[in-house]
């Protein structure tokens, strides 16, 4: 006869790195893109689009592969942690929230411009924002000036509404670095802040 050994046989995954999570997803698989004229990637983050793809290649795509990651990003899991801090999250399922894939993409359009494609794909991002840490006074404030404290209209609609804030945040940090690295700032910024 069969007896229990445990409730849980860890094919969950939960708080830990795992392909499982990457293919079947585990709480919300969110992704945020954009399209940014050429222009404004020059004048706004100092590189071109050729450049920042060209990082993102090589850094995100190869350098992760080459590593064995589950993650292909640049570093998804600061803004996820922040956002995580601030919005009463289990800080613990940032290792999932992690499992990202962040693409860049140059686009050359019919003037010769050349505009950056980018979008972050987080395949397993556990976000709520009812119960656990979402009622500390300081976190429960942070959803209210989101417009997400509760569960939402229909339930669980504040969640998804939370993931989707938190991949375009993903996707704003993941542009900021490899427009850095591409740039060849990031040296100098940490340097200049004294970081």
């Amino acid at each position: 006869p069969a007896s229990l050994v445990a409730v849980s046989g860890n094919l969950c995954s939960d708080k830990k790195p795992a392909a499982i999570n990457a293919v079947e997803g585990r709480g919300r698989s969110v992704t945020a893109d954009v399209l940014i004229p050429g222009e404004l990637v020059e004048e706004r983050l100092h590189t071109t689009a050729d450049a920042i793809a060209e990082a993102n290649t090589r850094k995100n795509l190869t350098g992760s592969a080459k590593a064995g990651s589950f993650g292909f990003n640049a570093h998804a899991a600061n803004v996820i942690a922040a956002a995580f801090l601030a919005t009463g999250q289990d800080e613990a399922q940032v290792v999932e929230g992690a499992n990202a894939i962040t693409t860049m993409e140059a686009r050359e359009r019919e003037d010769d411009t050349t505009d950056l494609y980018a979008a972050v794909s987080l395949a397993s991002l556990e976000v709520g924002t009812v119960g656990g840490g979402t009622k500390l006074p300081t976190q429960a404030e942070a959803l209210e000036v989101l417009g997400l404290r509760g569960g939402g209209d229909p339930a669980g609609s504040n969640a998804d509404a939370l993931a989707e804030i938190i991949a375009v945040g993903a996707l704003a940090g993941e542009l900021s670095l490899l427009a850095a690295l591409s740039s060849r700032h990031l040296a100098s910024a940490h340097e200049d802040l004294g970081r």
